[in-house]
């Protein structure tokens, strides 16, 4: 299977997204661990129609006037893995949750490490939003982008909200 890349510029440095046939694959950091998310081998395609049109969207994202992604995903991971990342996708933008009550969600109250070491290995960051998971007292926790970058999200999510009420 061919998997293709784009490198994007975005506020959080720079980002590189992966399409497969069945959609998006992964939004990975600039400074990602190689063994955090694998997408194996990858072409570069500045043209691919799905990395186009995530970009578009992420650009929207960034300047405040998306709160909905509408891309096709394509999750490559264990069930429990994809089944976090798709509870993931149910967290209204704008709002936190902790890993407990992620794990709750699932119906695996005791899960929430689980919930955690899923969390960090998803593979379609912002997108899918694991920086809208926090620790059980609020504070913010492991990040793959890194804590600043973390912050900045949900600092972008509770200004738009502010703003568009």
């Amino acid at each position: 299977m061919t998997r293709f890349y784009k490198i994007i510029a975005s506020p959080v440095g720079a980002l590189t997204l992966v399409a497969g046939e069945s959609g998006l694959m992964a939004v990975l950091w600039e400074n990602d661990k190689p063994e955090r998310v694998h997408v194996g081998a990858v072409v570069e395609d500045a043209r691919h129609p799905t990395l186009l049109e995530t970009a578009r969207q992420l650009g929207e994202y960034f300047e405040g006037k998306r709160t909905m992604f509408e891309l096709a995903l394509d999750f490559v991971g264990t069930p429990f893995q994809r089944q976090v990342w798709t509870a993931l996708l149910d967290i209204p933008y704008g709002e936190t949750r902790s890993y407990g009550q992620l794990a709750e969600t699932l119906g695996r109250p005791a899960a929430a490490r689980a919930v955690g070491a899923a969390n960090g290995r998803n593979p379609i960051s912002i997108i899918t939003p694991c920086h809208r998971l926090v620790g059980a007292n609020g504070d913010l926790t492991g990040f793959a982008g890194g804590l600043d970058n973390k912050r900045f999200l949900l600092s972008l999510e509770a200004a738009a909200g502010q703003a568009t009420t």
